[in-house]
């Protein structure tokens, strides 16, 4: 899945500013880490849109496994940029759905890395996967505007 550059096509942001921790021994952030700025820019996207339960991730007896993650690096970032992550719902299946990703420094206007990732819905005590709530489908396509063609069965 190669993911969009298109800015205008996502309507939810992330701000984060890089941190001494978050750099390797050559003084760039280390790769690993942007993983981890998609993962709050998801949990970020799933709180404003209302889709985490009351007390938290997992709390309603059902649970999203990370089943795909992939990131493409375009430049660096350094210590103490500014970076902003775009995410966005790229589709939504019976049981699962797909993230995209845009990483952008603030302060230059550069891009400077893209992913997506898909995640299915799960019961987490039997890991059998279950079909997505009605209410998933509902506030995502509202928010994301998603054309029917993109929601496949």
């Amino acid at each position: 899945m190669k993911p969009t550059k298109d800015k205008s096509l996502f309507k939810h942001t992330y701000d984060v500013t890089v941190k001494f921790e978050e750099v390797d021994m050559l003084h760039i952030v280390n790769n690993a880490v942007y993983f981890n700025y998609f993962e709050q820019a998801r949990i970020k996207y799933a709180r404003d849109m209302g889709l985490l339960p009351k007390g938290g991730v997992a709390l309603n007896g059902t649970a999203f496994y990370m089943a795909r993650n992939e990131i493409n690096y375009l430049k660096v970032a350094t210590f103490e940029d500014n970076l902003r992550v775009y995410t966005r719902v790229s589709f939504i299946k019976h049981r699962s759905f797909g993230f995209e990703h845009i990483i952008e420094n603030v302060d230059n206007k550069k891009i400077i890395a893209e992913g997506s990732g898909v995640l299915v819905h799960v019961n987490p005590i039997t890991k059998e996967s279950l079909p997505l709530p009605e209410e998933f489908y509902a506030k995502v396509s509202q928010f994301e505007k998603i054309k029917p063609e993109l929601i496949e069965e």
